[in-house]
């Protein structure tokens, strides 16, 4: 028997003496799973930075800022419309004339707006996207926010 045998043999041992260890384990690992492969199972496309700015400039883009206004005001993408996340269904007919387009949502960390963008395929958007990792990743990846008020006031 090899020394990888041996301790092979001795996992059953390790989980019964130290059962919280394994559940903090087993609950990264699920968490880390659900990161991964979390946007395919829910049918929403993570979108990189680059990817955004090209489905933005390329496909005429919608792209929805869903923090509230006060941290919108302090910077955003440009051409984003602030539609805050509690506002969602008071705007949904001035999102219905966009229906046709891609959406990509956004948040500060990507959070709040994976929830938006699930909310809006429920409701029939089929071209819903999320900016991964939100404006954190955004601004990691080198690109400019502006203070510049939004291109039209959506619905409000």
């Amino acid at each position: 028997m090899t020394a990888g045998a041996g301790n092979m043999e001795r996992i059953p041992e390790f989980i019964a003496n130290h059962p919280f260890l394994v559940s903090l384990f087993v609950a990264i690992l699920m968490l880390l799973l659900w990161n991964v492969f979390g946007g395919a199972i829910s049918g929403i496309a993570q979108l990189a930075p680059a990817d955004a700015t090209f489905l933005i400039n390329r496909e005429n883009g919608l792209l929805i800022d869903v923090r509230p206004e006060a941290e919108f005001r302090t910077g955003h993408i440009l051409n984003a419309v602030n539609i805050p996340e509690a506002a969602l269904d008071s705007r949904r007919e001035w999102l219905e004339k966009h229906k046709a387009k891609p959406i990509i949502t956004c948040c500060q960390n990507g959070s709040a707006s994976a929830r938006v963008a699930r909310n809006l395929r429920a409701s029939g958007f089929e071209k819903v996207n999320c900016l991964k990792g939100g404006l954190a990743a955004w601004q990691s990846a080198g690109l400019p926010l502006t203070r510049e008020a939004e291109p039209e006031k959506a619905g409000a």
